[in-house]
């Protein structure tokens, strides 16, 4: 199976490669995160997903594009419901992706991060399989996050401290004031 693996990040990714490496599937990575910001916070993903990418002998495709302004404009200005449309903004390149470059099927880290709505995901996977003629490859990372993020910080990868998006960033620091 060819298989490309949309990643948000290197932390997210290790354990997911580790899983289908043991199914004897190597996957091609991905990187399409118009998300991610500030624009500080895309680089250090991207680098860190470099480097590991280069470290495990992976393929790394990227769609290198920061999206600050389509980001915002796709999700309202961070409405509610921004999750939703930030999964599909970013599962659909890669189906389409994967579509025109001939792979079989596709899949995403975000399947290992417990803070993810994981039906969400799994059902938009699904669906944009359908649409694209490809296989959505699920599989339930999420019993193998922290042992992911051990390894990561054992690597020295960045870790970062929220999900992404300005939104999650502000949510992390007013949940931890109390407020």
């Amino acid at each position: 199976m060819k298989l490309l693996l949309h990643c948000c990040c290197a932390p997210c990714s290790i354990q997911c490669v580790e899983v289908l490496a043991g199914e004897g599937i190597k996957p091609d990575l991905f990187w399409y995160n118009p998300n991610i910001h500030p624009f500080t916070e895309y680089q250090s993903r991207l680098a860190s997903l470099r480097s590991f990418a280069e470290e495990k002998n992976l393929a790394l495709n990227s769609k290198d594009i920061y999206g600050l302004r389509l980001f915002l404009e796709k999700t309202n200005l961070g409405a509610e419901g921004r999750c939703s449309v930030c999964y599909k903004m970013r599962l659909e390149e890669t189906a389409l992706t994967a579509k025109e470059m001939l792979y079989d099927a596709f899949s995403t880290t975000l399947l290992i991060s417990p803070y993810q709505k994981h039906e969400e995901i799994t059902g938009l996977g699904n669906e944009l399989a359908l649409k694209y003629g490809l296989a959505f490859v699920y599989r339930d990372f999420r019993p193998r996050f922290r042992e992911g993020q051990k390894q990561a910080r054992a690597s020295s990868y960045y870790m970062q401290k929220y999900c992404g998006c300005i939104f999650s960033e502000e949510e992390r620091y007013l949940s931890g004031a109390g407020q």
